[in-house]
């Protein structure tokens, strides 16, 4: 790894973490920024022994004269992976993460799909999925991979006719028109593994009620004929797991992988959600970089969770644990270029 070449303090650039799964992308950002703002690294030596260290304000023109920061592209909840944080000068270079190539590996588990099309949501149907063969998905996998249109999730925060999606599925009001299709590019699509039954995933214990699966359906009225949503039940085989897989893509910006997985379940006869996904790179950032490429990797969270409880000491460059990983991973931005490193 390429160490960087520190210009006068203090700098701004970009990095990439390594969101674990639970925490929101904004909390991560929040708790980071405790660190970035107390650091000689990213704030003026005369501001820092005029405020002296403390808990910095998380939003507000206060937080913002401390230190800018900000992410290239929120992952859920549920997804771990690469997410790409900028701090001053370097908040100007997040927009190109957002359009740029993106690398994932998800977990598709049969049988169910849910309102937000992965396993934090509530199951809206079930299906039968026994009969879906490996063979079956990787022929259904060919009308994914290209260039493709594909329909955000019903339950999702984008808005039509000033109205969150998710209102109008929640409430039964009926859309005004059908929800716009993306034009996105599948660059590859393939089956990393086949897991079958041996894995210890299960479907959300939570589930639509009745009322809850009408109001959906009159959400639907007016874009689909005759919408009903209906549970498919499969014979019980003893307690078999469903069916499950793992897929690897490359994607370009804006392409929704739970989409992918959910459009999937359908093309096979069944239905299907999201268990587990990872960002594997976004950009030249990656969990795993090649040694012949120009690519970064990603710090650890746990480097910043161990800070935050104790920064611990400063070693003989001067540097603090957490503030040497991110230096090695730091891509340095003068202006509007970024500052090549040695």
């Amino acid at each position: 790894m390429p160490k960087v070449t520190l210009p006068q303090l203090p700098v701004s650039g970009l990095f990439a973490i390594m969101k674990p799964s639970g925490p929101t992308s904004m909390s991560v950002i929040n708790d980071l920024k405790q660190l970035i703002g107390n650091s000689r690294l990213f704030v003026e030596a005369d501001k820092l022994e005029k405020r002296g260290k403390g808990k910095i304000p998380t939003r507000g023109k206060r937080a913002r004269e401390i230190v800018k920061i900000g992410q290239g592209g929120t992952l859920d909840p549920l997804a771990d992976g690469v997410l790409v944080v900028g701090i001053g000068k370097g908040t100007k270079r997040l927009n190109e993460f957002l359009d740029c190539v993106k690398e994932y590996r998800t977990t598709a588990l049969l049988g169910c799909e849910t309102d937000t099309y992965d396993s934090e949501g509530s199951r809206v149907r079930v299906a039968p999925w026994r009969h879906v063969t490996r063979e079956a998905v990787e022929s259904a996998l060919n009308n994914f991979r290209g260039e493709i249109h594909q329909a955000p999730p019903i339950f999702s925060a984008l808005k039509m006719e000033g109205r969150p999606l998710y209102e109008y599925a929640r409430k039964g009001i009926p859309l005004p028109r059908p929800i716009e299709k993306r034009k996105v590019t599948i660059h590859s699509l393939d089956i990393l593994e086949w897991k079958g039954s041996d894995h210890q995933f299960r479907w959300p214990e939570k589930a639509f009620t009745s009322d809850e699966k009408k109001a959906m359906e009159k959400a639907l009225e007016g874009v689909e004929e005759n919408p009903i949503i209906k549970d498919e039940l499969e014979p019980a085989v003893g307690d078999e797991p469903p069916t499950s897989f793992v897929l690897s893509m490359k994607v370009s910006g804006g392409t929704y992988v739970r989409s992918i997985v959910h459009d999937l379940g359908h093309a096979v006869g069944s239905a299907a959600h999201v268990v587990t996904l990872t960002r594997s790179r976004q950009g030249h950032f990656a969990l795993e970089p090649t040694a012949d490429s120009e690519d970064k990797g990603c710090v650890p969270w746990d480097v910043f969770s161990r800070a935050s409880e104790s920064e611990g000491g400063v070693g003989e460059d001067g540097w603090t644990q957490w503030e040497r990983e991110v230096i090695d991973r730091l891509e340095i931005i003068e202006g509007s270029k970024p500052q090549k490193t040695s």
